[in-house]
């Protein structure tokens, strides 16, 4: 039988609950960028990363967008960047790892050594990923991402801002409380540019052969690291040491 794989949800919200949830996200960030002063959001081109870019951009804040090419994304999500740049008319910065370091992973563990072990699925995260973000983020005093509680078990406890003491920054989480219809309803109703994979079963989006599509009824980060066992399905972007500065995620006051 074929298999029935995920699909966009369907929508129940109306125009104006979609309104409502720009104006909660719309006071969120511009609380944050009129308390910081280099500000920095790393988007995946993905369903979350889209509504921030569309409330980025509507609202012209000064905040910088960059996105990490690690040198195997789909050609789908590279293309997405033009087409994104184009249809709000903003600057997407591409970052890319440093060729020293690819080339440092591939001699010890071979091109598609993250299959074999968690060891080299996080060693080519590293050097793909949590290295060019560091890089990304050199000089910023906070940073974004479009985490939700509702996306893995490791973020249920996920708070608006936390402080990131591995890069001695702050960081922000605006999304933490949306739910997956929060997310699709904005991206549909608002005219969000869509990644094309999001069509075919992928309700989360990485690197090309380290992503697949997720069946029916799957956890929706099934697809992520899929010949790993255990429920934590993360890169490294998110895992350093994070302390949460709001305890009860009230998003109407920052400490700095």
């Amino acid at each position: 039988m074929k298999p029935v794989f995920w699909k966009i949800p369907t929508i129940h919200k109306t125009d104006l609950e979609v309104q409502a949830l720009f104006d909660k996200l719309a006071e969120r960030l511009n609380l944050i960028a009129q308390n910081y002063q280099c500000v920095k959001f790393a988007t995946s081109l993905a369903a979350e990363d889209m509504v921030l870019t569309d409330a980025i951009a509507k609202l012209a804040l000064p905040i910088q967008l960059f996105t990490l090419n690690t040198g195997r994304l789909h050609a789908v999500t590279v293309s997405m960047i033009d087409q994104v740049q184009t249809h709000y008319g903003i600057s997407i910065q591409v970052v890319e790892p440093n060729e020293n370091e690819v080339n440092a992973f591939v001699a010890r563990f071979g091109m598609n050594g993250f299959y074999d072990s968690e060891a080299a699925k996080k060693a080519c995260c590293g050097a793909r990923k949590v290295i060019p973000l560091n890089q990304a983020l050199n000089g910023a005093d906070a940073w974004l991402s479009g985490q939700r509680r509702g996306q893995a078990v490791t973020r249920t406890e996920l708070a608006f801002q936390e402080e990131d003491t591995d890069r001695a920054i702050m960081k922000f989480n605006p999304l933490f409380d949306f739910t997956e219809e929060d997310v699709w309803a904005y991206l549909t109703l608002r005219g969000v540019p869509i990644h094309p994979l999001h069509f075919e079963g992928y309700p989360s989006i990485g690197c090309e052969p380290c992503t697949r599509p997720v069946k029916e009824g799957e956890d929706i980060r099934a697809g992520r690291w899929w010949w790993l066992q255990g429920d934590s399905k993360e890169c490294g972007l998110h895992v350093a040491e994070v302390t949460n500065e709001l305890e009860k995620n009230d998003e109407s006051t920052i400490t700095k």
